[in-house]
């Protein structure tokens, strides 16, 4: 009598020369990097006045936040102003921003050779922007990013968010 294996399947040889095959294409991990060591994701967003998010984009976390800035610029609602903190410090996305008629609220990075002006006082205000961000991550499925499928991973911030602001 043969053995008895779950599923009824008796189990195959691994060949070491054959990649395994997966359900994921390979472009399903690139959300996945590497930042300082750990495997990490970044989380973009386009908030309205009162902290609630109204665009999200993710990024793998060694990636720069330019590609961000770049992914949610046509999806910029018709506002005044536009907080960012020093990741989003560059001159083409300043440009872009002033072309739309909004004026950025950007500190410049350290390694910039003239000091860009901004509004302190506006720019303390990037404190609900960060206050969002800490109540996404009450949801445990968001801070310990165990899907591995970035549209999985984005749909649980999705429908944290939608809980969380819009309900």
């Amino acid at each position: 009598m043969a053995p008895r294996f779950p599923g009824g399947h008796a189990p195959q040889e691994i060949d070491s020369k054959r990649k395994p095959q997966t359900n994921f294409q390979t472009s399903s991990y690139s959300t996945i990097g590497r930042t300082k060591g750990v495997m990490n994701t970044k989380l973009h967003a386009i908030c309205d006045s009162q902290g609630r998010p109204l665009n999200l984009f993710v990024t793998a976390g060694q990636v720069s936040d330019y590609i961000g800035a770049r992914a949610l610029l046509s999806s910029l609602p018709k506002v005044d102003w536009r907080l960012g903190d020093r990741g989003y410090d560059a001159d083409w996305f300043r440009e872009a921003l002033q072309d739309k008629g909004i004026r950025a609220c950007i500190p410049g990075r350290k390694q910039r050779k003239t000091p860009v002006k901004y509004d302190k006082r506006r720019y303390k205000r990037l404190n609900r922007i960060e206050i969002m961000f800490g109540r996404l991550k009450d949801w445990r499925c968001v801070a310990t990013r165990y899907d591995r499928c970035p549209k999985v991973f984005l749909s649980a911030i999705a429908l944290a968010a939608t809980v969380i602001y819009w309900l």
